[in-house]
């Protein structure tokens, strides 16, 4: 059994994702996929989002997302379009090089109120409550100084630290 290759997809998109991963994927597949015919629609995109509080999403902007897949967004096609989006997603090391420009000393921190000044005002624009998120998630020492290799790991590796 062959399975149809979509543009630049991979003959086995299912290789290319640990299997903790593909279950994970195919959690948010089902939570996405409101009416369960297993395809998402624009109506399924519709209902998600408005559970999620994004009451007046426009028409165009839910034909857009749709139109980003080839055809019927299935598991497969959705999981195909993760894989491409993240093929382009840094390694730790690329995120770890961008810290340590801002890190000259090379302590392995910055300081607080200087990441939350380049992230409030630089590019795309973190709102008060990412910046509240952020710190909840890694909160400063007392000296007010971010550990940001904790950061790039989390960012490559996912939150599950085995202690």
């Amino acid at each position: 059994m062959r399975q149809q290759q979509g543009e630049g997809g991979s003959s086995n998109v299912f290789s290319m994702f640990e299997q903790s991963q593909i279950q994970e994927y195919k959690e948010a597949f089902t939570i996405i996929d409101q009416n369960r015919d297993g395809i998402i629609s624009k109506d399924d995109l519709r209902d998600v989002l408005a559970t999620m509080g994004q009451l007046n999403v426009k028409n165009e902007e839910l034909e857009a997302m749709v139109k980003e897949a080839s055809g019927p967004i299935n598991f497969t096609v959705f999981l195909t379009m993760f894989g491409e989006k993240l093929k382009g997603a840094d390694p730790e090391d690329v995120i770890l090089s961008a810290f340590k420009v801002l890190d000259p000393e090379g302590t392995g921190t910055i300081k607080k109120e200087f990441l939350e000044e380049l992230l409030t005002t630089q590019c795309d624009r973190f709102t008060a409550e990412e910046m509240k998120n952020l710190w909840a998630a890694f909160p400063p020492d007392v000296a007010g100084n971010v550990d940001y290799k904790n950061i790039c790991y989390v960012i490559t590796h996912g939150e599950d630290k085995e202690e």
